[in-house]
C-alpha cells in the first residue's frame, strides 16, 4: 500500500468515527417521562382520607409572574378517569383561541358514589354502593380544604367553575341548588337526576327561589339516553318557567351521543360558549 493510499484510508476511517460520534442516540434509548401537568395530595380532615389532585396549567402561566387564571374544578378528575381528555380540550381550545385560559383542577375519586350523591329515601339507590349521600361533605372538602390549597399553590382569580357528567353532573346541579355561591359557572352533562326519586329536579324551583342565584351560569347537555334526556329537559323547562334574572343558562340536547360518549363533545361546546374569550381583554385581568 502506497503512503498516499494509507493516508487516504486513515482520513476516511477518522471521518467515519467522527460522523458516528456526532449522530443522536438510537431510538431504543431510555425513555423519559411525558409530563402534562402536576399532582399533589391533601390529607382531608373532612373526608378523613388522602385525596389526590391533578392539575393542568395552560401555556403562558409559567412564563409570566403576573398572570392569574380562573379555575375549572372537575370531579372524576383522576388520570384513569376524565382528567386527560378534558386537559386536552383545555389545551387545544386555549391554543386555538376558542376558550379563555383556565387552570384545570381534577379531583381523583376514592368513593365516587358516596361523594357525588345526596341523601336518598329510595332503597334501590342505596344499593349502588356501600356508602352514599356524602355530597355535602364533599362540598365542604372543596370549599374549606381544596380551594384554599389551590389559591396557595397557584396564582388564581376569583372566577371558578365546575364540570361533571352522570353522577358528577348530579353533584353539579345539586351544588347550584344547595350552595350556589361555591362556583360561578356550573356545567353538567347527562346529570343523574333520577336520584332520590327525582326530588332534586322536582324541587328545583323552590330551592332557586329560596336562594336566588346571582351572576351564575349553567350549561346543561343531554344524550340519547331517554330518562336522562327527559329529566334534563324538565329541569330546563322549569328554569325557563322560573325566569331567574341572576342565572344565565343554556340547554343543549345531543341526541347523536350516548351516555358513554357525551362528555367530550359536550365539553367542547360548553367551553366554547361559556368560556368564550372576551374581545380586547387581556387574560388574567
Amino acid at each position: 500500500m502506497t503512503p498516499a493510499l494509507i493516508a487516504a484510508v486513515v482520513f476516511l476511517s477518522g471521518a467515519a468515527t467522527a460522523f458516528a460520534q456526532a449522530q443522536p442516540k438510537e431510538a431504543g434509548s431510555a425513555a423519559a417521562p411525558l409530563v402534562i401537568g402536576e399532582t399533589f395530595t391533601i390529607t382531608s380532615a373532612t373526608l378523613r382520607e388522602v385525596r389526590r389532585i391533578n392539575v393542568y396549567v395552560p401555556p403562558g402561566y409559567a412564563e409570566s409572574r403576573d398572570l392569574r387564571l380562573p379555575v375549572l374544578y372537575m370531579p372524576d378528575g383522576g388520570m384513569k378517569e376524565d382528567f386527560l381528555h378534558v386537559a386536552g380540550l383545555v389545551q387545544v381550545s386555549v391554543s386555538n383561541g376558542t376558550m379563555r385560559p383556565f387552570l384545570l383542577v381534577g379531583i381523583e375519586n376514592t368513593e365516587r358514589r358516596r361523594d357525588m350523591t345526596g341523601p336518598t329515601d329510595n332503597a334501590k339507590d342505596k344499593e349502588i354502593a356501600v356508602r352514599v349521600g356524602g355530597s355535602a361533605a364533599f362540598r365542604t372538602f372543596i370549599r374549606t380544604e381544596l380551594m384554599p390549597r389551590v389559591k396557595e399553590r397557584y396564582r388564581t382569580t376569583d372566577e371558578t367553575a365546575v364540570v361533571g357528567e352522570s353522577l358528577a353532573g348530579l353533584f353539579v346541579v345539586e351544588t347550584l341548588l344547595r350552595e350556589p355561591d361555591l362556583f360561578g359557572t356550573y356545567i353538567a352533562f347527562d346529570p343523574s337526576l333520577w336520584w332520590n326519586d327525582q326530588k332534586l329536579v322536582n324541587g328545583s324551583l323552590e330551592q332557586l327561589r329560596a336562594r336566588p342565584p346571582s351572576g351564575k351560569s349553567l350549561y346543561l347537555a343531554s344524550s340519547s339516553e331517554p330518562e336522562l334526556a327527559e329529566l334534563t329537559r324538565r329541569l330546563a323547562g322549569l328554569l325557563e318557567k322560573g325566569a331567574f334574572p341572576g342565572l344565565t343558562w343554556h340547554y343543549e340536547p345531543m341526541p347523536a351521543e350516548t351516555h358513554a360518549t357525551i362528555y367530550h363533545p359536550a365539553a367542547l361546546r360548553a367551553f366554547r360558549l361559556v368560556f368564550k374569550p372576551v374581545a380586547n381583554k387581556p387574560p388574567g385581568k
